[in-house]
């Protein structure tokens, strides 16, 4: 060939090329070009204004503080298509024509209205008319098309009205946004029910619109107790507790109302207000949160109102754009100062239910019938002007707890010298047991033993909510076996087998974890000696045993004896067991007034406290002795009671024989019958309606101590086959 041939060679990606093969563009930076104020304006308002109910956040507060007591709101759409507050406060008094000076209520005006229509109705006390107002982009606008913009008087009441129309209408994809109008409405509620709480003295209503009735009402006289009982039920009215807690040096000052160890919701509820401005607080909330996690059971939360009060100086309140959020000055020590006072008012509502010679206050209940034969459908509730439905007939129950009981339908077992029965139905009359008590004056001792506490959590977080209602709902049926130490209970439309021994068992350590260190005190005189009752619990022990075992009776007796006696001043402490340095035993720890355990357990429960009590770890000493007092309050099993031809044929016998022997078992056949009489009294009366007082059911009580032996809905659909 000739000539050479150009050929147009590709570069490759992945070689470098020389900088002179390289053409460069040289071209200008770019200047930033400042934003239209009119979008600037949107911007900001579009972060103050997030949605309606932040909208009226602002507008309320403004209106509270020119000294409104009434506040009317109307919503249409959520607050998207209208949202309109009327007060009865002093008004502005300034010119209408540059809302964006007038402070704080002119910067929440001037924002909403970059986003919204805006017309603002005022009168003052000095002024003969009221001005109405619409604006634009923070500036005056015309009402209709082509009309003048300027403040128009019109008529009107003392106060201002501000109405805000087609929110975020310049603004299409925020408004989008929301999903229904509905939630947007539960949000302005719930804004409205918070607010309704703080501010005493003034009246709030809000209602939709078109609508005649308001959605919520309350009145300017009504106290924080009973707006908070309206908006968030009685069920949290009645169990809040008043606190208060201020501290100059941090300067603050905080009051409110917290539940009590005796109300628990799903989710923590907070209401907090600071220098009146409803806020949020993550680090408050957890603190709360944290408090409460000794006096509630797993999973249950409290409900809180604190309105604090800090120095502006020491709050800043830009963290936020909706000032929903602020930081103030020593923020972890108020904290701390805050929940340790709600901390110490919990343990003093705890500690006002013990008493010194009475652990329980057996309840009276109030029969919601006056005629024994009324009956009512469970869990059914009449709407106001409404007829009342006829309940079916599988959800009717007995109400009245008076009515026969299992032990009246029974034959009587009475000797014939004994007192003829009453009528049938009738209530035994309540005999005293010949014991006397005597109230003593020294003041409740608050235990703040961190073991008892965790042992108190520990039942807590074992609680059976289903089995806890049964029990606080019940009504005594009867004694079905007394061997076996079974009652029938009657809970709604069930009916039920509950082995008393079992609930006896956990109901008194529940007690004695309750009562710690305040029990009342069975005292003997004479004192009893220790030693001697040691030794008929060791001999008895002996005698169970095979003939080969080793049991030296006197080590045991000197070991417990020794035990006891070198501890005596914690266990007098502790647990009211009174024991002298000789080995005397004065008295004895009273559980519950109205009942005296079994004086023939006693030897048992003394006995047991040497081996059965682990005395090095105090958590679990506490725990162990709380379970062997416990038991030793169990009641004991008792022989089933003779059938009358059985009682016919021993009374026969005993007219036949002669013989000494024949007293003594008369004797302990007549002692066995005052036994089973008082230990049914004691039953029905006493022991039953404590349960319903304050038992804690746990779920260890589902495992054999309550048994479900009817329902009422299932025996009608087995008759209905039939």
């Amino acid at each position: 060939m000739s000539g050479e041939m150009d050929v147009d060679v590709a570069l490759n990606p992945g070689i470098k090329r020389k900088a002179d093969n390289i053409s460069l563009a040289i071209t200008a930076p770019k200047r930033i070009k400042a934003l239209d104020s009119d979008v600037v304006n949107k911007i900001a308002a579009g972060e103050i204004i997030v949605a309606p109910v932040h909208a009226l956040k602002e507008l309320i507060e403004n209106s509270v503080d020119a000294g409104s007591t009434s506040l009317e709101i109307l919503v249409k759409d959520g607050g998207l298509k209208l949202l309109q507050i009327t007060d009865n406060g002093h008004g502005i008094d300034a010119n209408l024509s540059a809302i964006g000076t007038y402070g704080f209520r002119g910067e929440a005006l001037a924002s909403i209205s970059h986003i919204a229509h805006l017309t603002v109705t005022t009168k003052t006390s000095e002024s003969n008319c009221a001005w109405r107002a619409c604006y634009s982009d923070g500036l005056l606008a015309p009402s209709k098309p082509g009309g003048s913009a300027d403040p128009k008087p019109t008529a009107g009441r003392q106060g201002t009205q501000i109405t805000v129309e087609d929110l975020f209408f310049n603004m299409p994809t925020r408004r989008r946004a929301f999903r229904s109008a509905s939630e947007e409405f539960n949000k302005i509620l719930d804004v409205v029910g918070k607010y309704a709480i703080h501010c005493n003295g003034v009246a709030f209503s809000c209602k939709k619109h078109g609508e005649s009735s308001t959605s919520l009402s309350t009145q300017a006289n009504a106290s924080c107790i009973d707006s908070i009982r309206l908006i968030y039920g009685s069920a949290v009215a009645n169990e809040l507790i008043e606190f208060d807690s201020a501290d100059d040096r941090y300067g603050f000052k905080a009051t409110g109302y917290a539940s009590n160890a005796n109300y628990h919701v799903k989710r923590t509820i907070v209401l907090l207000f600071i220098n009146h401005r409803l806020v949020e607080s993550t680090n408050i909330r957890k603190a709360v949160e944290a408090t409460y996690s000794t006096f509630l059971p797993k999973g249950g939360h409290p409900f809180l109102y604190l309105s604090l009060e800090i120095d502006p100086q020491r709050v800043d309140v830009n963290v936020h754009p909706t000032k929903r959020e602020v930081n103030f000055l020593n923020e972890d020590e108020i904290i701390e100062h805050v929940c340790n006072d709600i901390r110490i008012k919990l343990a003093n509502v705890d500690s006002s239910r013990t008493f010194m010679t009475q652990s329980l206050l057996p309840g009276a209940r109030v029969p919601l019938a006056a005629d024994p034969d009324a009956v009512r459908a469970i869990g059914t509730r009449t709407p106001p002007g409404k007829t009342p439905s006829k309940p079916y007939e599988n959800n009717l129950v007995r109400t009245d707890s008076k009515l026969r009981k299992i032990t009246t339908m029974l034959p009587s077992t009475s000797s014939p010298g004994s007192a003829t029965p009453g009528p049938a139905g009738a209530t035994p009359k309540v005999t005293s047991d010949g014991v006397e008590y005597e109230h003593a004056d020294r003041e409740p001792v608050i235990c703040r033993l961190l073991t008892v506490k965790e042992l108190r959590a520990e039942v807590r977080d074992a609680m059976h909510n289903e089995l806890t209602e049964i029990f606080a709902g019940h009504t005594f049926v009867g004694i079905v076996d007394e061997r076996r130490r079974l009652a029938a209970v009657q809970g709604g439309v069930k009916l039920f087998l509950v082995d008393y021994g079992m609930v006896c068992a956990e109901y008194f350590y529940q007690v004695g974890l309750t009562d710690f260190s305040n029990f009342g005190a069975i005292r003997f005189e004479p004192p009893l000696d220790l030693r001697a009752l040691l030794r008929l619990a060791a001999e008895h022990e002996r005698s169970q045993l095979p003939r080969d075992a080793d049991l030296d009776v006197d080590d045991v007796v000197d070991l417990v004896a020794r035990q006891l006696i070198d501890r005596r001043e914690m266990l007098h402490e502790y647990f009211t067991l009174g024991i002298s340095d000789a080995g005397q035993l004065r008295t004895i720890p009273l559980l519950l007034k109205g009942y005296t355990p079994s004086l023939a357990k006693l030897p048992r429960f003394l006995l047991r406290l040497g081996p059965h009590v682990d005395w090095t770890d105090e958590k679990a000493c506490f725990r162990s002795f709380l379970r062997e007092l416990a038991d030793y309050y169990v009641p004991e099993q008792l022989p089933p009671s003779p059938s009358p031809k059985a009682a016919a044929a021993a009374a026969a016998a005993a007219d036949d024989d002669n013989d000494d022997d024949d007293d003594n078992d008369e004797q302990l056949s007549q002692d066995l019958r005052a036994r089973r009489t008082y230990i049914r009294r004691v039953l029905e009366q006493t022991l039953f309606p404590a349960f319903a007082a304050r038992l804690i059911a746990t779920t260890p009580l589902m495992r054999g101590a309550v048994l479900e032996v009817a329902n009422l809905k299932g025996l009608y659909r087995v008759f209905e086959r039939c």
